[in-house]
Parts: C-alpha cells; sequence; structure tokens
C-alpha cells in the first residue's frame, strides 16, 4: 500500500519554517507498513492543490494532507476540497462546540467568527476529532484513495495520527509486514564499513535490503525486509544481521529502528541506574537538550553547566586557573578537571565535558581550530581524548556533541561490567 503526503504552506517553500511533518509521518506509516511513494510541498494556490490532489490519486493509495486549515483567508485547503470532491462546506455542532470549549478554557481573548468558521467542514468528510486545536482532521474516500487532512502545527498533526489516523489505518487489508534492524557504528566511515562488508552485502538475499545513513561520526547500517509472512520477514533480516555483527562487531556500539544517539545513552543509563552530569563548554549546550528533551530524563539526567566562557570554568566547576594558565582552556587537563568538576557538583555517577574551538576565530585558546577534547570522569577513573573535527563551525559542535555521547555509550558498558 503506497501513500503520498503532501504539505500545504508558502511558509514551507520559502524556508520560513522546515517541513519536520513528512519526515515524522513517513517513519509512523512505515511502521504499520504503508510505503511512502512521494512526498510533495505545494503553496497556497488553488490550483496547484488541485492538481497535486488527481497526481496524488493515481499513484497511492492513501494520501495525507497537513496545512492550509487555519481560520485566516490564506488557508484555503478546506474550499479546495469541496472543488476537487464537488462537495459543500457544512457546520459540524460537535467541532462548533470543541472550538467555543477550547477558547472558554485555555484562550483570553473572545472567540471572533473566524474560529467558529473552522466548524465549516466538507459535507462528505468524517470527521477525526483535533483535541489539541481548533481545525478538525476530514478523512474522505474517493476511487479506492483515502484522503487525510489535518493541520500542518506539529503536535496538533502527532496527536490526530496517533489517536484517529493510524488506528484506522491498520484496518484496512493486504497491509505488509514491514521489519527494520539498524545496527550503530562508530569510529569509521561509510566507505571503509562498506569495503569490510561488501561480500556480505552482495550475498544479501533480494528480499533484504541495505542502507547505509551516515551522520557525523556515526554510520547507521539498516536492513529492512517486507513481505506478508510475519515470521519469514523477521527470520531474513535477523539471520543477516548475526552474520553482519561477526564481521564488525569491533564498531558496533548498539542498535536503533528511531533512536537517536541521546536516547540511546539515555536508555542504557535508565537500565543501568546511573546518573550523569554534563559540563559543556564548546557545544554550548547541545549535549543536555539533546538528553532531556524526551520525557524520563529526571531518572538519569542530574544537572548541566554551559561554561562558555574561561572565567565560568573557574567559577562554577572549580577548575584551577594555574591548570589553564599552564595547559590552555582547551586541553585535555582542563576537559578532565571539567567532568570531575561537574560530577562532583551534581552529585552523578558519570560525567561528560567538552572543551574545543569550533571556530572560526581562536577564542581564548591558541589551539586550531577543530581542535576539541572530551572528558570523561566517573568515581574510580577520568580521562579526556583529544580529537580533530574539521574546520566548519556547525560540523565540528554535532560530531562533538557525537562523539561524546558515543564515549558515555562505551564507559556505560565499562561500568555495568565491573
Amino acid at each position: 500500500m503506497k501513500a503520498t503526503i503532501i504539505t500545504i504552506g508558502d511558509e514551507i517553500l520559502i524556508g520560513q519554517i522546515i517541513d519536520s511533518n513528512s519526515a515524522w509521518m513517513g517513519k509512523e506509516l512505515n511502521k504499520i507498513g504503508v510505503s511512502v511513494y512521494e512526498i510533495i510541498s505545494i503553496g497556497d494556490d488553488k490550483d496547484h492543490i488541485l492538481s497535486a490532489f488527481a497526481k496524488a490519486e493515481q499513484q497511492s493509495d492513501i494520501v495525507l494532507v497537513t496545512g492550509g486549515l487555519g481560520p485566516t483567508k490564506d488557508d484555503i485547503t478546506k474550499t479546495t476540497i469541496c472543488d476537487y470532491f464537488d462537495d459543500t462546506l457544512v457546520q459540524n455542532k460537535d467541532v462548533l462546540e470543541h472550538i467555543r470549549a477550547m477558547f472558554a478554557k485555555y484562550v483570553k481573548d473572545a472567540i471572533v467568527p473566524a474560529n467558529e468558521m473552522q466548524s465549516m467542514v466538507p459535507s462528505k468528510a468524517l470527521i477525526l476529532n483535533n483535541a489539541y486545536g481548533t481545525a478538525p482532521g476530514m478523512w474522505i474516500e474517493k476511487n479506492d484513495t483515502i484522503f487525510i487532512y489535518m493541520p500542518g502545527v506539529p503536535f496538533e498533526m502527532k496527536a490526530l495520527m496517533t489517536n484517529e489516523v493510524l488506528p484506522r489505518l491498520r484496518k484496512t487489508e493486504g497491509l505488509p509486514y514491514i521489519y527494520h534492524r539498524t545496527i550503530l557504528t562508530a569510529g569509521q566511515g561509510e566507505s571503509t564499513i562498506a569495503t569490510r562488508i561488501e561480500q556480505w552485502e552482495d550475498n544479501l538475499p533480494v528480499t533484504v535490503k541495505l542502507a547505509y545513513l551516515p551522520s557525523l561520526g556515526s554510520v547507521r547500517l539498516r536492513l529492512s525486509s517486507t513481505g506478508m509472512n510475519k515470521d519469514e520477514v523477521i527470520k531474513k533480516v535477523d539471520e543477516n544481521v548475526s552474520a553482519l555483527y561477526q564481521l564488525i562487531q569491533d564498531i558496533i556500539i548498539g542498535e536503533s529502528n528511531d533512536e537517536s544517539m541521546a536516547q540511546q545513552v539515555a536508555g542504557l543509563l535508565k537500565k543501568a541506574g546511573l546518573t550523569l552530569a554534563v559540563a559543556e563548554s564548546c557545544t554550548g549546550g547541545q549535549i543536555a537538550q539533546q538528553l532531556t528533551e524526551h520525557a524520563g530524563a529526571s531518572a538519569f539526567f542530574m544537572g548541566a553547566s554551559v561554561t562558555y566562557a574561561t572565567q565560568s570554568k573557574i567559577d562554577v566547576l572549580d577548575v584551577d586557573p594555574e591548570v589553564i594558565k599552564r595547559y590552555t582552556v582547551v586541553s585535555e587537563q582542563v576537559a578532565m578537571a571539567m567532568a570531575t568538576g561537574a560530577r562532583e557538583k551534581f552529585h552523578a555517577d558519570i560525567a561528560v565535558s567538552t572543551t574545543g574551538n569550533a571556530g572560526p576565530s581562536k577564542g581564548d585558546s591558541d589551539a586550531d581550530v577543530g581542535t576539541v577534547f572530551i572528558g570523561i570522569a566517573t568515581a574510580t577513573n577520568c580521562f579526556a581524548i583529544k580529537f580533530m573535527m574539521g574546520n566548519h563551525r556547525e560540523r565540528v559542535i554535532q560530531k562533538t556533541v557525537n562523539k561524546s555521547f558515543e564515549l558515555l555509550q562505551k564507559e556505560i558498558f565499562k561500568l555495568q561490567t565491573n
């Protein structure tokens, strides 16, 4: 079963916002056996929207549309839906009551006619309850194609997909079983890995697909298979993953289908019952942000200090000024002192620190741009490792974040085995 995702809004085309909806929907659809055939973004133009609907109907079983359902005049999706389905707008009393209730509970301003107009929906549409917003979701079927319309606000769309859309789609007959296993590797690049596993890859069965998913400092290897027999699909993938482990065990740091490296670290810390503190300089708080953006971080995350300036490392983390004077702020010794200071300040089992020169200028150190030290401190061990991360500021920062998570994973494994 194939799907087309259409996002509507001039703001997407001019780069004012990033279309994160499509990526999320693609992942969720894949989990239930729906393959995304195409993702397109179009502007708030009636003719363009109509042509996109027509094209999607010809090539897909399911069409998911987000955007253009707001209360302002530039939101033309609903009237265009009526044109496409030869339909008219009618007022839905349940939606109207929902809108009034939301305004009464959450909005200080008085409700205006434009807001109440959001209760006007195509008469042929099955209404999907939007618990977090005033624009309802809509489900319309035409010529064996399912059209699903949702607001573009990400948290509203995600709730609609989770609570309304996906449960209905799961009941659709003929959905295949899709199975993925994603191997996380670190320490070697894509081309090196490809050379090491070339013979294994050449012998993969045609029903198992391999994808290389490189990121800064890490490569994910995703094995996928699709079929109507769930047991056979799982068996084929698992057999080939076992063979892959035999070839590159030394660079495998875990498995994850959807989880980021931060989520992997979080899971390991929770499982091991360990707590973590973070001291960041060149990464500017990104390690802490990624660790705390998902629910449940309070189970392991004790706190963080973003000691960007040299003096803050002294004042907040108790780094000895003489150490900085002797070795400079970008050094193994300072990275170790930062990690130790953070672990002690936040009473954590393990701490990670970053200090480096992300560029473009050298700042408080004479270290070359791209020089980074990452420190790890535990109750029994403290060390720091030097890395050369290149000369592009954003890449230096992200590579440092990823490498920090990699080192944390390895250290957590050590603590578990000791």
